[in-house]
């Protein structure tokens, strides 16, 4: 059998940067896991987010 890792792969939220400076209430959030051996930093993805029905780049919260 194969070893088991010291839990390498992390669930982390991801939250839209530019839904708060909108003014529009509610947030858009994504649930994804990352490898925190290859990425220590925090994550930065772009993501749709449906109440402002555009792209935008999402970073990971605490």
């Amino acid at each position: 059998m194969a070893k088991k890792s010291k839990d390498a792969r992390i669930q982390v939220i991801l939250e839209c940067t530019e839904h708060k400076t909108s003014g529009m209430p509610g947030t858009s959030r994504y649930i994804t896991t990352k490898n925190k051996k290859n990425t220590p930093e925090r994550l930065e993805l772009k993501k749709y987010n449906p109440i402002l029905k555009k792209m935008t780049v999402h970073r990971e919260i605490k």
